[in-house]
């Protein structure tokens, strides 16, 4: 009878650790339903915080003939953020999630079980992410080893971001009609000159008083990314081996005196720092404006109504703003930093533990990532939108000009660019781009600042996310000490001498060391010696 009940009590446990080892399959993607290895119609349930258009124009249409797969996309109404955490809350997950890349919603999903490790699925059934990913996996990983998502528009672009913009006919007009597309930066010595000039021989413009630069006060972002850029700052200021805030570089206080500098001279529009984004637009399209200093998506609207406005439709395309290399003193060309861009991309794919079947969407996944899948998502249907000609993939010219006259609705009608879950930066095989809508059409302006700033393109993922965890006391801790420079920037830049800003400087770093800054600095250095150990570097 003993002998009976101890056989009975080992079949149990047995039974029981055999159910948790099929679970555990399942979850990291083992055989996990009858459609497991069959092309037979599947839907997902899919969250993408970016859009929530229907499954329904000629690319999604596509994509199921090729997959077997539907996609079921959740409108994201309000904030994305909220509906990402009332999900994890409640538990009533969709199949898969794309969400913000590195950030804290993310890891709660992580850390909370909520999507699943990809690493065998990748190995079982992703050749195509494997190959176009390459080390991007490596450096998606969590620190347990697993990889919990795929990143889009991964792959470093040597492409322009910040810069000094000015009007390419007034240049002309000043003297410097030999550097205006010569690829040649200015030296802040030579950009102030252009300034003072400008103002001299323009006192008003159409009746309006001149403006020799002007910047967006609700993007001080831009302001400082451009102004960093001219210093060749890096996001933090290392120093013997351990990362420091930026605003303990020397070449800080120094940027924040040249911008002061402008400001006290008369050269700086005095509005700036209260302006709004739509206020900033208007006023560089008057037409009375020489200069300003953004990044360079950010003055197209500006742009075009300058060339609509444009006495001499042969002299439109001068009649803009063109984005400059301008080199601080002692600094070289090669080490401007305008172009802080992450080769690990923005958001996150990833799939979630109610998934009903993730080998199927691993192949989906891997589909999308292929070359031909780039080409879909980001081209549209071939013979329909593009065709291919001698080798290389040739967009139709009637897409083109759709997008031209109307973005979000071509977007919406022919599927184009709609959804960009696994799009790498770069060119194809063929050396035609992804990014058609992005990269295959530029323009003058981006064409100019391509030569004159691409290669100041840096990657900034070693240093994404260092900060504290959120919701801790380092967390609110960092959000002071980041609000004080944000207070004091201004300040500074807005003083009426040169030793005020010396003064508010000074102010500035007692404040934020009081308020635990070298706390901080401590976990910034302590969290990028751990990515650089499980980089492997």
């Amino acid at each position: 009878m003993k002998k009976l009940k101890l056989m009975l009590a080992v079949a149990l446990v047995m039974t029981t650790l055999s159910a948790c080892g099929g679970n555990q399959k399942a979850a990291s993607g083992g055989d996990s339903g009858t459609n497991a290895d069959s092309s037979a119609p599947i839907t997902l349930t899919w969250f993408d915080q970016n859009t929530g258009d229907a499954f329904t124009n000629p690319v999604a249409k596509v994509i199921t003939e090729k997959t077997g797969v539907t996609v079921e996309i959740q409108q994201p109404t309000g904030n994305p953020v909220e509906k990402l955490n009332l999900m994890l809350a409640s538990g009533d997950l969709p199949d898969v999630i794309l969400m913000s890349r590195g950030s804290d919603i993310m890891n709660k999903y992580i850390t909370s079980g909520a999507v699943i490790p990809l690493n065998d699925l990748i190995e079982e059934h992703g050749p195509n992410i494997q190959k176009m990913y390459g080390d991007t996996l490596a450096k998606t990983r969590s620190e347990d080893g697993n990889n919990y998502y795929f990143s889009n528009w991964y792959g470093l672009e040597q492409y322009p971001v910040f810069g000094f913009m000015m009007r390419m006919d007034i240049m002309k007009e000043l003297g410097v009609g030999d550097k205006v597309n010569n690829g040649e930066p200015f030296t802040a010595e030579e950009f102030e000159e252009l300034l003072v000039k400008f103002k001299e021989k323009y006192p008003t413009i159409d009746g309006k008083e001149s403006i020799p630069m002007t910047l967006n006060g609700e993007n001080v972002g831009a302001v400082t990314g451009s102004f960093k850029g001219m210093y060749g700052m890096m996001p933090y200021y290392e120093t013997n081996g351990e990362l420091k805030k930026d605003v303990r570089d020397p070449r800080y206080l120094e940027m924040v005196k040249y911008l002061n500098s402008l400001y006290r001279k008369g050269l700086l529009d005095k509005e700036w720092a209260t302006m709004k984004t739509k206020q900033f637009e208007q006023k560089l399209g008057n037409g009375n404006v020489f200069a300003t200093a953004e990044a360079l998506w950010n003055v197209g609207n500006a742009n075009a109504l300058l060339k609509t406005e444009a006495a001499d439709k042969a002299t439109e395309e001068e009649r803009q703003f063109y984005q400059y290399k301008v080199l601080a003193p002692g600094v070289k060309p090669e080490e401007a930093t305008y172009g802080p861009k992450s080769s690990l991309g923005w958001d996150g794919v990833a799939i979630s533990r109610s998934n009903k079947d993730p080998v199927r969407t691993m192949k989906l996944l891997d589909f999308l990532a292929s070359e031909e899948g780039q080409y879909l998502l980001m081209w549209g249907v071939e013979g329909e939108h593009w065709d291919m000609k001698d080798g290389k993939h040739v967009p139709r010219q009637e897409v083109l000009d759709a997008f031209k006259k109307n973005w979000d609705e071509a977007s919406r009608t022919t599927g184009i660019r709609k959804w960009t879950w696994m799009i790498k930066n770069g060119p194809g095989e063929d050396g035609t781009p992804y990014d058609l809508m992005g990269r295959y059409q530029t323009d003058p302006v981006t064409d100019l600042a391509i030569k004159n700033l691409a290669d100041t393109s840096f990657d900034t993922a070693p240093y994404d996310n260092l900060g504290p965890a959120g919701g801790t006391p380092e967390a609110i801790m960092e959000t002071k000490v980041n609000d004080t420079i944000n207070k004091y920037f201004l300040k500074m830049a807005l003083s009426l001498s040169e030793d005020q800003v010396v003064e508010s400087y000074n102010q500035m770093m007692a404040e934020i060391e009081a308020a635990g800054l070298a706390k901080l600095e401590k976990i910034y250095t302590d969290n990028f010696n751990k990515r650089q150990e499980l980089w492997g570097k």
